[in-house]
């Protein structure tokens, strides 16, 4: 068996090479960190908070009234929230009665929630009252049989709340649903159930499905086990080297990305720190947010820290309360990196902001820059039991340092597979000589001497933007719907605050001419198709696409032309 370079060790600097992971459910995990910080805050949810004692019990509440309408153990149910108290309770709650949570995106598509609901069979969906009627729509085609509807005003302080129904609540028109129950009426139906809750799974056991682009450019379905969360939380505890038990995270990053769900919910949980959650960030008011509740910890996509650079309010704030921030869900450019690092220190925070890199495919970071090192353009060192390696994706044969390749990892944060897809997961997951799981990133990258690796391109299609990500194909099968529309491609093209977006070409069939009244047809298909942050924010109508030798649209040639037209070739 070939013996795997670890040139990282090096750099780790009080970091163990080697942890420990439990062989139980996330659950359990979160379980033994509430025995032991019972009266610490687990969760502050605009001032309202809940010991972590007090969430257990609102989690075994939840867990009851689950049984109560018949979920049973391997059963998926869907989750289509933002941070409320309510998702985190769910997430937890579904996995303790032993069964799999489904994460949405709230601001989906109604044919993208059926595509989600559907492909993991769910019976029951928990849903922000806001998605109620795109889910009502698609009922007839899913095997749906029970809605769990949310407020963002149900967990509220009462001033709050009443504020928020005068403002929004009252503004909503929600339409008739039979099978659709409210939250408080959901726990209440549970109080009578007197049986265990508590299914003990296997740490291999599929606890979470969150969605990704795989090799096609299709959203795929990621089995995640309770295996792979637990070991994202002991592994980011350890690389982090500066959480404490107590500490306030500014937890924005939404619960249906890996990199919210994994590293600003159930790390926090893990290490016994308060996740501060919010079901809307408005990046305006960034400076109210961190004067209100003095985060030590906050985690985000570099367009936060854009927009915090950008905000005058930020001028006076003095940010000494800081001991840690993290960049993740894209690339974070040297430049930015300077410059967020400037204001960090300008605003009395002893700090630098450490990039983070990874893929949902491995519930999101195994790579981050250490505490005390860092080099320029690199995305840091693997986490404690996570291996890297460059590879020429040709031949699977590991690269010399400083050459480029395909970035591939190993590790125990690596998923299962792609549910119901096993050609796709074959494709991705490969055993290599070594004997050791490798996954495939699609991504193009070096390594140098001392272990520090070096993202340069995606090999895959796949844009992201504010760290959402969009599936070019899947956006052009939705054009290529409309019938004047003869083939289209999109590209990602860069963004001053979202680092890309979507760019779409389009050619139109024989005998139609671009017109205001098509381009607005094509627009239409698109927002009634797809989530806000996928549709194309420039349509561009061409005679005809460049063409790779076997006849592809070459859409690299597109994104050149894209970078020579803004003077970036």
């Amino acid at each position: 068996m070939e013996q795997i370079r670890t040139p990282w060790y090096s750099s780790y600097e009080g970091v163990k090479e080697h942890l420990d992971y439990p062989d139980f459910s996330l659950y359990k995990l979160l379980e033994e960190s509430a025995d032991k910080r019972k009266g610490l805050t687990a969760y502050n949810y605009f001032g309202k908070c809940a010991s972590y004692s007090e969430f257990i019990e609102q989690i075994e509440e939840a867990a009851k009234a689950f049984k109560t309408i018949g979920v049973k153990e391997k059963d998926t149910v869907s989750i289509c929230m933002p941070n409320t108290p309510e998702a985190l309770i769910s997430f937890y709650a579904v996995n303790k009665i032993g069964a799999i949570a489904n994460m949405i995106h709230p601001l989906s598509a109604e044919n993208e929630i059926k595509y989600y609901v559907n492909l993991t069979e769910s019976k029951v969906i928990v849903t922000i009252d806001l998605a109620l009627n795109k889910i009502n729509h698609i009922l007839p085609e899913t095997k749906l049989e029970k809605i769990i509807q949310v407020s963002p005003a149900d967990s509220m302080p009462m001033a709050l709340s009443m504020g928020y129904y005068v403002k929004k609540g009252r503004k909503l028109h929600l339409e008739k649903c039979d099978i659709a129950i409210k939250w408080g009426d959901f726990i209440k139906g549970g109080k009578s159930y007197a049986e265990e809750t508590f299914v003990n799974t296997d740490k291999d056991d599929t606890a979470v499905i969150l969605y990704s682009g795989g090799t096609s450019g299709f959203p795929k379905g990621i089995e995640l086990t309770n295996y792979n969360f637990n070991a994202l939380a002991i592994q980011s505890y350890e690389i982090c080297h500066t959480l404490h038990e107590g500490d306030r995270v500014l937890s924005i990053m939404p619960v249906f990305h890996g990199f919210g769900l994994g590293i600003c919910i159930h790390t926090v949980m893990y290490f016994g720190g308060m996740a501060i959650i919010l079901p809307q960030f408005n990046a305006s008011e960034f400076d109210k947010l961190l004067v209100k509740y003095k985060p030590n910890i906050i985690a985000g996509v570099p367009s936060l820290f854009e927009v915090m650079l950008k905000n005058k309010r930020m001028e006076n704030v003095d940010l000494s309360f800081l001991h840690l921030v993290i960049s993740g869900g894209d690339s974070l450019s040297e430049s930015l990196k300077e410059k967020v690092d400037k204001f960090l220190q300008d605003h009395h925070a002893d700090v630098s902001v450490r990039e983070g890199y990874g893929l949902t495919e491995c519930v999101t970071g195994s790579c981050m820059i250490p505490a005390q090192k860092y080099k320029g353009g690199s995305i840091g060192i693997p986490y404690p039991d996570t291996y890297y390696k460059i590879i020429n994706p040709d031949t699977l044969e590991e690269v010399d340092y400083n050459t480029d390749g395909e970035i591939v990892l190993s590790g125990p944060t690596v998923m299962k597979g792609y549910l119901n897809e096993p050609e796709e997961t074959a494709e991705t997951l490969r055993v290599h000589k070594d004997g050791r799981v490798w996954l495939h990133t699609g991504d193009l990258g070096c390594m140098d001497e001392d272990g520090f690796l070096y993202f340069k391109q995606r090999i895959k299609r796949m844009i992201i933007s504010s760290g959402y990500n969009i599936y070019p194909q899947y956006v052009e099968n939705i054009i290529d719907s409309v019938p004047e529309v003869l083939l289209s491609c999109v590209i990602g093209v860069d963004h001053p605050l979202k680092v890309q977006v979507a760019k779409a070409f389009i050619v139109l069939r024989e005998g139609y001419e671009p017109t205001d009244e098509i381009r607005e047809k094509i627009k239409k298909a698109c927002e009634k198709n797809l989530a806000k942050y996928s549709w194309p924010y420039e349509y561009e109508f061409r005679k005809e696409l460049p063409k790779t030798l076997v006849g592809k649209v070459a859409f690299k040639v597109l994104m050149d032309e894209e970078k020579a037209k803004n003077g970036k070739a």
